[in-house]
């Protein structure tokens, strides 16, 4: 199946952005159950809709929110090159972003003069802890603030959950550069290589959904994503094996059996590669259909918002958020600040000295970090 000709580039980025908050949140109510706990508790089919929290909404996990802190960071990037502010590495400001993430997790409010990169840290809602993983936690404490990568051996898989943003940016780079910084952003929490050449990949593969010319099958792309990752990172120890676990989810997907007697063949998702094997999985399986894919996605013993939004990413880019059943959008914690965020990621890459000129709306945004609401 081809990419939907009706999709357009602010609707795909908005899709993937929005879907991986959507599986998400169906899988993080589910996030450490058993599948017995699962499927005694919502039925043989598992888990098929939102479970509304105490707020009143869909709740979000640290997935969603270190999304959206790689988000901030790249913009905030972006805009200090546009505006010849001696701008540095793009990772460096993404590493600062997650400080940021990682002062909502330890803080109980906003705490005003603070010197952040991150107009999201003003958000009280963010200041919620929602399962933080504790390889993020203890690296970032760590963290220079530099870009560097962790000094741990990590492989899981709360580096690529956070990525897809490098992927919808529309950065004048070719798409290889792209799948480095997405691995250079995994890297500064997770060490090890699959933990971060599993984002490179889910970079590519978000990228060459949003980008390239249509024409091209998601298993083409799936492909792509495959074979430039293997060629980029050839000679690092344990790089062929996340070859081999993308091999096996394309080669499941494409068989008759049951979704969840796949997903056991590509593990529980705690680690990156499988994480990523089993969101390649379920969109592949379910690439003209968002609520299945992202039900697949979560319905399993293991990492299930990690898969879910991962998942979500893959298949929102690829539907677009138009296509995308209502179902998914009402109740979904932070909905607003999600589209706000997916459209200045589109609106990106018109920015320029002009634009981000201080005093504007943008600078006040991206370099001030000063937010005025106009969402809810």
């Amino acid at each position: 199946m081809l990419r939907h000709n009706h999709t357009t580039l602010q609707d795909a980025i908005r899709g993937s952005l929005l879907g991986g908050a959507m599986g998400d949140a169906l899988g993080f109510e589910v996030e450490f159950c058993s599948e017995a706990e699962i499927f005694q508790r919502f039925g043989e089919g598992g888990i098929r809709s939102y479970v509304i929290g105490p707020n009143g909404e869909a709740q979000i996990s640290d997935d969603t929110q270190m999304t959206m802190f790689t988000a901030n960071g790249i913009l905030y990037a972006l805009t200090r090159a546009a505006a010849d502010k001696d701008a540095q590495p793009m990772e460096v400001y993404v590493d600062r972003a997650y400080k940021d993430w990682l002062r909502t997790q330890t803080m109980y409010a906003p705490e005003k003069g603070t010197d952040c990169v991150s107009w999201l840290a003003n958000l009280p809602q963010l200041y919620e802890r929602r399962a933080p993983g504790m390889t993020c936690m203890s690296a970032l404490h760590a963290s220079r603030c530099d870009g560097a990568p962790a000094d741990n051996d990590s492989k899981g898989c709360g580096g690529v959950m956070r990525v897809a943003p490098m992927g919808l940016v529309n950065m004048e780079t070719d798409i290889v550069q792209a799948d480095r910084k997405g691995a250079a952003f995994a890297a500064i929490t997770h060490g090890h290589t699959l933990g971060f050449i599993s984002a490179a990949a889910l970079v590519h593969i978000v990228r060459r959904i949003v980008y390239a010319p249509d024409g091209q099958t998601l298993l083409q792309i799936v492909q792509d994503a495959r074979d430039t990752v293997a060629r980029l990172y050839a000679g690092l120890e344990h790089a062929d094996e996340l070859k081999a676990i993308l091999d096996r989810a394309i080669e499941l997907s494409e068989n008759k059996a049951d979704d969840l007697d796949n997903i056991h063949q590509l593990g529980k998702g705690w680690i990156a590669e499988e994480a990523l094997a089993i969101a390649v999985y379920c969109a592949l399986r379910h690439q003209d259909d968002f609520s299945a894919g992202i039900i697949a996605a979560v319905n399993h013993r293991g990492d299930s918002d990690s898969t879910g939004a991962i998942a979500g990413n893959i298949l929102g880019a690829w539907l677009g958020y138009d296509a995308i059943p209502k179902k998914w959008k009402s109740d979904l914690e932070l909905r607003g600040v999600l589209l706000e965020l997916a459209d200045d990621l589109y609106l990106a890459d018109r920015i320029d000295a002009d634009a981000c000129a201080d005093g504007t709306a943008w600078a006040r945004k991206y370099t001030a970090c000063a937010w005025e609401p106009k969402t809810k």
